[in-house]
């Protein structure tokens, strides 16, 4: 209810600074099964035009632990089903956490792998978590504002999303599952930023 409610006024508050988003690939997003969103992190606005993109769905982030100190971001950001990871040393439950979430609720799960210095650790734990969960992992780029002045110049926005994909346990000819299905990951968003750059 509070995601819903919190979302709804974020989208008014966008539409007002920035005008209406353009959502792409919108059919590649699964109807009847839970997923792993998975983006580069590029701005602090990433989140938010990828919540508004998959509407209605409601996602769990997987969101740095030093968020969490300040106990007001800390109530709101628990409010909006983000859970801790250390990215210095992340535990079993980076796993186990986003698992039981895919498995046991109709929450997604969104992930930003890129962005850090663990970017390519972040992309396995992806990988892990699509395998054992047995849920597609669906790949989406942001291209738009990446500060609150870009926002109010009404830079454009938009938000492309590309083919699900199921992470197998094996694959034929393939040695390292997770490298292969890591660089996969990494392929997809250079293709959809690829398609973007061509239509602006």
């Amino acid at each position: 209810m509070f995601f819903s409610f919190i979302r709804g006024l974020i989208r008014i508050l966008i539409y007002i600074l920035n005008g209406k988003p353009e959502y792409q690939g919108l059919e590649n997003l699964p109807k009847d099964d839970n997923y792993v969103l998975v983006a580069p992190h590029r701005s602090w606005l990433d989140p938010v035009y990828l919540v508004l993109a998959t509407s209605p769905k409601q996602f769990s982030f997987m969101a740095k632990k030093e968020l969490f100190k300040n106990p007001l971001l800390r109530w709101l950001i628990t409010h909006l089903n983000a859970f801790p990871v250390d990215r210095q040393k992340p535990g079993p439950s980076a796993i186990k956490t986003p698992v039981k979430i895919l498995k046991e609720t109709d929450r997604g799960v969104g992930i930003f792998p890129t962005g850090t210095r663990h970017s390519s650790e972040l992309k396995g734990g992806v990988v892990t978590i699509a395998k054992l969960s047995q849920k597609p992992v669906v790949p989406a780029v942001y291209y738009g504002p990446l500060t609150f002045g870009d926002l109010i110049k009404r830079k454009k926005a938009i938000v492309r999303i590309g083919k699900p994909f199921m992470v197998e346990r094996k694959v034929e000819g393939v040695k390292d599952v997770n490298a292969y299905y890591s660089n996969r990951i990494q392929e997809s968003f250079e293709t959809l930023d690829k398609e973007l750059s061509q239509q602006t």
